[in-house]
């Protein structure tokens, strides 16, 4: 320590404001929660469009196991579901560099609008099945991880905007 760094300790006037060694400041950019939560439910939805949406069973003469249809063969919709996921963590990463929107478009509102899009496109393909898969055709484990993800963004950007205010 140097020897004015001694002085200044010992010298403390009472009523100064004392500098805190260990400051108390959020943790800020992808790591705060709405951020750490947006991205992930990003990457989780983009992720989903790989995974089963449906399970169609084989032809009831023929022994054969079941076939699982991935979200990316769903139609339009699977695909934008990838890409919705692809924006947010393109949204995240382009932050994390620098690289801000402009004051007059909240990114916790690019988040929301984000989630809602993609929640409807889930819940299109939850409830209405493609009529190539609808005989017998029973939803898979994936098309329920892209739902929670969707809401998750949803969530992730109130928070973002309850960290704006």
């Amino acid at each position: 320590m140097e020897p004015e760094a001694e002085a200044q300790e010992e010298f403390f006037v009472p009523g100064t404001p004392r500098r805190d060694p260990f400051p108390r400041t959020p943790a800020g950019g992808i790591w705060a929660s709405g951020g750490r939560i947006a991205w992930v439910a990003g990457l989780v939805l983009m992720l989903s469009s790989f995974m089963g949406w449906y399970a169609v069973p084989p032809p009831s003469l023929v022994p054969a196991p079941t076939t699982a249809v991935i979200g990316w063969h769903t139609g339009v919709l699977g695909k934008l579901i990838f890409f919705l996921g692809l924006a947010l963590i393109v949204l995240a990463v382009l932050r994390e560099f620098g690289i801000e929107l402009p004051p007059s478009v909240p990114e916790s509102l690019i988040v929301i609008a984000v989630g809602a899009i993609s929640t409807i496109f889930v819940l299109i393909r939850l409830i209405s099945i493609p009529d190539e898969f609808q005989p017998g055709a029973g939803r898979g484990i994936g098309i329920w991880i892209a739902l929670i993800a969707a809401l998750a963004v949803i969530f992730a950007g109130l928070l973002r905007a309850g960290e704006e205010l």
